[in-house]
């Protein structure tokens, strides 16, 4: 194959190609070019689905959570002979329930009608970050994007935030589950009786809702604020639950407020004092923090990055954090500060993609509607960005430098070459491409295409074709 595909483009994308390419998930085959590309994004707002048929066949997060508690408790109870079966009983299960995930999440985003929206639930998945490094995580990560995630996107920012910091999840994964206010309750029984064995006060949670999840790096927070705040959290932890039939999504059922974990008293985080009584305490600190100017700016920066360039334009994120501002952090209206900016429409392809939205925009160019999970899963491997698995809380990166190395590069080449094997001879890559690419296919890429010796041999071209690896 002669493709260039780390080459420089000097490709040229039009409005519709942006719409469809860089605000969605790729074009599909039988997708019309929208003529009004502005018009057509926000109408998917009305189209969404927070919980679409893939989705709806998943067991929810709180029957997923009773699951690992019950298979937890079986592995600490089985006998020395037995433990090891029973741990590896969860193991199979818990890689069940994330494979199962996995599958639904590619289907949606294959068939959705909304494709802009269901980018959003990526970003903002990969905003609020957990790694199925950890194993009590495995199979929860997906529940965190179909139960706190899907159901939020287009509503306000501080629900989303609410509805992920109570998600076991991130509970389990940021070690908040075992948090003990030193001076609780039970804090100060299990003191007495076992001085040995103090359990205290985990930060985790608090720090990276600061970091990461809210105000960003460097906005004037101290350790002083993360202790503080990591004080009003505890008692926020696990409930098993009763079940949750399937289609119905709630997470609450698998949130509790243990009054005997909490940690006594006022507490005070950037200057304000807070007086609430047990949970209001940290839901109203949650509060302040998802309504700060430091919040709004923090989103906005990387939602631009995201959708207009790795150097975020300043007065992109200025306008696009003041409608954050100006509107309680309705997320609609953040977006559609995005979609009227016209930075997000210059015409040069901006943006490398990601080895998640290069795999789901070849899949849908292809016309793919579903994909078996663990061929999904282990694609993602091969190119380098598991599945729900970043390995920390931030999450992964959102900028060329990360994916775009030679190795990486030859990864995607190869699946290329095998996604067009599997397609045969029944797709024209010739036709296929301007309608993948609308008025965006260069002459160099289209005259290779063409050159080609084989029907897959040109298809894998298209894959791995500068217009094709950046939106």
């Amino acid at each position: 194959m002669d493709a260039q595909p780390g080459a420089a483009s000097n490709a040229f994308m039009v409005p519709a190609a942006i719409a469809l390419n860089r605000f969605g998930l790729g074009a599909r085959p039988d997708d019309v070019p929208p003529g009004d590309a502005q018009a057509w994004l926000l109408a998917q707002f009305d189209r969404y689905q927070p919980l679409p048929p893939a989705w709806r066949e998943q067991p929810r997060t709180d029957t997923l959570l009773q699951s690992l508690l019950e298979s937890q408790r079986a592995q600490r109870m089985a006998a020395d002979g037995a433990k090891q079966a029973a741990r590896q009983a969860l193991r199979r299960q818990s890689r069940d329930d994330y494979l199962a995930a996995v599958g639904a999440r590619t289907a949606s985003a294959l068939d959705t009608p909304a494709p802009f929206v269901e980018r959003l639930v990526h970003f903002w998945s990969n905003h609020f970050a957990v790694s199925v490094d950890k194993v009590a995580v495995v199979g929860l990560a997906g529940a965190l994007e179909a139960d706190a995630i899907r159901p939020h996107v287009l509503g306000r920012f501080e629900d989303m935030l609410l509805a992920v910091t109570r998600h076991p999840a991130m509970l389990l994964y940021l070690d908040q589950a075992v948090s003990i206010g030193p001076d609780s309750p039970l804090g100060e029984r299990v003191a007495q009786r076992q001085p040995e064995r103090r359990r205290g006060l985990n930060e985790n949670l608090a720090r990276e809702i600061l970091e990461l999840h809210t105000l960003g790096v460097r906005t004037g927070y101290t350790q002083a604020d993360v202790t503080e705040f990591a004080r009003a959290l505890t008692g926020w932890t696990l409930a098993p639950g009763a079940g949750t039939p399937r289609g119905a999504a709630r997470v609450d059922g698998a949130f509790a407020f243990r009054p005997a974990l909490h940690e006594p008293g006022a507490r005070k985080v950037l200057g304000r004092a807070y007086a609430q009584a047990g949970e209001q305490q940290a839901r109203a600190i949650l509060h302040d923090l998802a309504s700060a100017s430091a919040t709004a700016q923090h989103l906005a920066t990387k939602l631009v990055r995201h959708f207009a360039a790795d150097d975020p334009p300043p007065a992109m994120v200025q306008r696009v954090a003041a409608a954050f501002e100006r509107n309680g952090g309705d997320l609609p209206t953040v977006y559609r500060a995005l979609v009227e900016a016209p930075e997000a429409w210059r015409p040069p392809p901006a943006k490398f993609k990601s080895p998640w939205e290069w795999a789901i925009s070849g899949l849908r160019a292809l016309g793919r509607r579903d994909v078996p999970p663990v061929q999904m899963a282990n694609l993602m491997n091969q190119l380098g960005q598991p599945v729900w698995r970043p390995g920390s809380p931030a999450g992964y990166d959102d900028v060329a430098a990360t994916w775009a190395a030679p190795d990486a590069l030859l990864r995607r080449v190869e699946v290329a070459q095998r996604l067009a094997a599997q397609s045969g001879d029944a797709i024209d890559a010739r036709a296929l491409a301007p309608r993948v690419l609308p008025g965006s296919l260069g002459e160099a890429t289209a005259n290779a295409i063409a050159r080609s010796e084989s029907p897959a041999g040109a298809l894998a071209l298209l894959l791995v074709s500068p217009e094709f690896l950046r939106r």
